[in-house]
């Protein structure tokens, strides 16, 4: 051994961040004069340095050196003791190589950043962030979330026990922020967001308020209701004026129609009526394009002697055509007439005409009615011979519950009242 070296602490304490020096003398033990280089070991060496570099003796005298350490304030930087190593080099006899060691406390320090990601969020009700912690202290750390005591409005689910994160490392933490009622109309409410988050390392706390915003939505935005009130608005003023005049307007060229072919008929009489030139019976007559015939039944005794009769007529018509079907009051009786019933089920369109004998009692459009009824307190007398007619002119045939359109027009007249013999002296 050439030399003999000794460091003047035992223990050298650092902070990261600053500056610490110990020495450490060096004794030449050899016969000639030497010159010492150094070289330090161990995970110290990136941030320790020996001066001066290079250290002459001659033989039994000492010499010492400053070394220098300057721990960056790191989280590479572990807090607690490493070892510090110092190679001493002789250049004269460099086999003869000498490390001294000593201990290094390395003091912890804490530094965390905390960030609520994202700060702002939309929502109807409730939303999710998260807080993103990094550890930039050379000490493990323990973080905790807490919501600051609020009303029923606002509810904060955060994680139940603390977690613990290495230095250097991040984490995110979840959180959820609900709203107490849903806002269905209206605009959107601006909710701000308080959070505390501690940091335990050791003996030292840090709290860090994070702040943030919720914006609620309402869950019909307002230019919904607008269209749905331009739309109410349209329907009323349908209901109220647009589908009432249509439907006048409609009734009102049915009932012009109707009115038309009556003057023409009246002008021009058909020759299959009753009396006319063809001496033909009404319910044989007109059947150009369609067909109609007249059933008839009694039952009971009326009150002048005679039996309540109801007698059904049927017409069927092609479009664009005429038919005629006749209830003829046979011979040695009287029909006196008190009830009349009309029926177009199909929903057919033309003209419906009734006659007794040769006075037309009614003209009726068939898009005007499905069912319709008449009926008379002093009854209508038609005599023997004499008939009751239902023209119809169709137009078009209708489409029943069948949901397909008929091949013709069909309607049925009934006509009810008390068929009675005739006087003696008639």
């Amino acid at each position: 051994m050439t030399a003999t070296t000794e460091f003047g602490l035992p223990t050298v304490v650092v902070t990261p961040g600053q500056e610490t020096s110990t020495t450490m003398t060096v004794r030449n033990d050899s016969d000639i004069v030497e010159a010492y280089g150094f070289e330090v070991v161990g995970e110290c060496a990136p941030w320790t340095g020996v001066e001066p570099a290079r250290l002459s003796l001659y033989p039994g005298t000492s010499g010492q050196v400053t070394v220098r350490l300057s721990p960056p304030r790191s989280p590479a930087v572990r807090a607690g003791e490493v070892p510090l190593g110092v190679r001493v080099l002789p250049a004269e006899r460099p086999q003869s190589v000498v490390v001294t060691e000593t201990t290094v406390v390395i003091e912890p320090f804490a530094e965390q950043r905390a960030e609520l990601v994202p700060e702002r969020r939309r929502a109807w009700r409730s939303a999710r962030y998260h807080v993103e912690v990094h550890n930039a202290g050379n000490t493990p750390v323990a973080v905790a979330l807490s919501a600051p005591e609020a009303d029923d409005q606002l509810t904060y689910t955060v994680a139940d026990r603390p977690v613990t994160i290495e230095p250097g490392l991040r984490t995110e933490l979840d959180l959820r922020v609900r709203v107490g009622k849903v806002l269905w109309f209206g605009k959107p409410v601006h909710w701000p967001l308080r959070l505390d988050g501690t940091a335990t390392a050791g003996a030292d706390v840090t709290r860090h308020e994070l702040e943030g915003e919720l914006i609620q939505l309402p869950v019909f935005p307002r230019w919904l209701l607008a269209v749905l009130a331009a739309l109410l608005a349209l329907l009323l003023a349908w209901l109220l004026l647009v589908r009432p005049a249509v439907r006048s307007a409609a009734r009102e060229a049915a009932d012009d129609r109707a009115q038309e072919i009556a003057q023409a008929q009246q002008e021009n009489p058909t020759p299959q009526q009753p009396g006319g030139q063809n001496g033909q019976q009404p319910q044989q007559a007109g059947q150009q394009n369609g067909q109609g015939q007249g059933q008839g039944q009694q039952q009971g005794t009326g009150t002048g002697g005679g039996r309540q009769s109801s007698n059904t007529i049927e017409v069927r018509t092609d479009s664009g055509g005429r038919s005629v079907g006749a209830y003829t009051v046979p011979e040695g009786k009287v029909f006196r007439i008190t009830d009349i019933v009309l029926g177009n089920h199909q929903g057919d369109e033309g003209v419906l005409t009734i006659a007794f004998g040769d006075r037309p009692i009614t003209w009726i459009a068939l898009e005007t009615f499905r069912n319709q009824d008449y009926h008379w307190v002093t009854p209508i007398d038609i005599p023997e011979g004499a008939a009751v007619t239902a023209t119809v002119d169709c137009t078009r045939s209708g489409t029943p519950a069948s949901g397909q359109q008929a091949p013709n027009c069909f309607q049925v007249v009934n006509v009810s009242g008390e068929l009675g013999d005739l006087p003696p002296d008639s």
